[in-house]
């Protein structure tokens, strides 16, 4: 029984919260976002450099993920837009403590514009259907997220790079090498780490006008 109401208190709470942030006036919506911003800072410290690629294997993709869901749609965008901006800006807070412009224009540049496609995309659907909470379709949405839209613009700007700074031309094989092979495994369990998260973290209940909410409820 008592396992039964903590159950039904979790449930509450965090339709609660959902609730909560959707109705934020915009002054604290900003506050969210810039905390979600310092949390993906924190997390791009976690970086691991490898000898054959300038991208390196950092944290912060699961704190990318997770802003969607969390901030939910436009919100999780701008808390990453936040992140690039302060960090081009020059804050130190760019994987392994970098800042400046050269990070945004440098070889992990596109990576850096995916993560706020990435968040946009994955907000949209976290408040627009309820069904897009669940695991599996919420898994699917987070690899389209991550290979398509941070993995596909990282790569065109490392391409870029190669043939604008080292004066190389990459082939297709080896910028798929540089700049997404080394990282599918933990990608892959990043992804599945930030899709069974939102699955425990989102309410089953309407709180935004989801288009779905009756389909839902049958």
């Amino acid at each position: 029984m008592q396992e039964i109401i903590a159950i039904d208190k979790f449930h509450k709470a965090r339709y609660l919260f959902f609730k909560w942030r959707h109705s934020l006036a915009l002054v604290n919506k900003i506050a969210l976002a810039l905390g979600m911003a310092c949390l993906t800072g924190l997390a791009a410290q976690v970086k691991i450099s490898l000898p054959w690629t300038p991208v390196p294997i950092s944290g912060q993709t699961l704190a990318v993920l997770l802003a969607g869901v969390l901030l939910g749609r436009w919100w999780g965008g701008i808390s990453q837009a936040i992140y690039v901006i302060l960090g081009v800006a020059g804050l130190p807070w760019l994987a392994g403590f970098s800042g400046g412009v050269g990070a945004f224009l440098g070889p992990t540049g596109g990576y850096l514009l995916g993560f706020i496609l990435a968040a946009l995309f994955l907000g949209y659907f976290t408040d627009r259907y309820i069904k897009a909470r669940n695991f599996l379709p919420m898994l699917g949405l987070m690899l389209f997220a991550d290979f398509i839209l941070i993995h596909i613009p990282g790569l065109l700007q490392l391409g870029l790079w190669s043939y604008l700074v080292k004066g190389t031309g990459l082939t297709l094989r080896n910028l798929l090498w540089m700049g997404t092979v080394p990282f599918i495994i933990g990608d892959l369990f990043k992804i599945i780490t930030a899709a069974g998260l939102a699955r425990a973290v989102t309410p089953r209940e309407a709180y935004n006008g989801e288009v779905d909410a009756k389909r839902a409820d049958e």
